[in-house]
């Protein structure tokens, strides 16, 4: 292992750490050194991936919460500060995603596999809302609640995680696309705000990835292969890719790096 993606010793929450990328990342980094704090909403998911950072010899906690909530999104930072003494790496990677149309669209019928629910309606403010509360709200929610730590001790590494859809738009798509597009714009702010305080604020956006999230549109051949004819590499993305370039942005090998946002998409965004 290079020296500067040794992260021996340092303590890493995870949002979302049950099952998908959240599981990669924390997968990764426990591989490279790190201590793990889980959070997600579902108990039986975190304490599998729970065992798995342990069977890697680290240290690791695995707290339900709900990043849509304040108040426990800042109960999982101060439980964890507890736990292990201080936090070094945050990443916000809690997401909730839907596809459908804005309102009822006259001669389209978008594909019903992707679908949330019949297009025979406009979206609700509840559904609205429901995407931002988590998506935007849960990140910043993240960022607040860790950055005064870790402005405090003068060090600190903060990953969010986009997506490709923050940068292109995509039809019946779009409360996540405007939260991917909130999210970029909220690291780089926050970036520019705390960089002289040894905090760090990057941005990880997947590509075409098949998790639990995305399953309607990996279960439907059409979707499919339109997806993977549009990637330039001609496949979707492994996990693992995620989770290492994850461990990089943790690292010290990324202490030159600040207020990016990279796209981990086989190219899908150069188009």
């Amino acid at each position: 292992m290079l020296k500067e993606m040794d992260l021996t010793g340092r303590v890493a929450v995870i949002t979302g750490g049950g099952r998908g990328i959240g599981r990669e990342i924390a997968l990764a980094m426990a591989e490279c050194g790190a201590d793990i704090a889980l959070a997600a909403r579902t108990e039986e998911e975190l304490e599998s991936v729970k065992q798995e950072v342990i069977e890697k010899g680290k240290r690791c906690i695995a707290l339900r919460t709900d990043v849509s909530d304040s108040k426990q999104v800042d109960n999982l930072v101060e439980n964890t500060i507890s736990e292990f003494g201080k936090i070094d790496i945050m990443v916000n990677n809690a997401g909730a995603l839907h596809f459908l149309p804005l309102v009822p669209i006259p001669d389209q019928v978008p594909n019903p596999a992707r679908l949330s629910r019949t297009p025979d309606s406009r979206i609700s403010d509840d559904e609205w809302q429901k995407i931002m509360d988590v998506n935007v709200n849960g990140v910043m929610y993240g960022c607040r609640a860790v950055a005064p730590h870790m402005i405090d001790r003068g060090y600190g590494k903060i990953i969010n995680i986009s997506s490709s859809n923050g940068a292109q738009g995509v039809p019946y798509c779009a409360p996540y696309n405007v939260s991917k597009a909130a999210i970029n714009m909220l690291t780089r702010v926050l970036a520019l705000e705390w960089a002289s305080y040894g905090v760090t604020v990057n941005g990880l956006a997947p590509g075409s990835f098949h998790t639990e999230m995305t399953n309607a549109v990996w279960s439907d051949a059409k979707s499919v292969e339109k997806h993977i004819d549009a990637i330039p590499v001609k496949r979707g993305g492994k996990l693992r890719d995620l989770g290492i370039f994850a461990a990089y942005l943790a690292s010290e090998a990324s202490d030159y790096m600040t207020g990016q946002v990279v796209y981990i998409d086989g190219g899908r965004t150069a188009v």
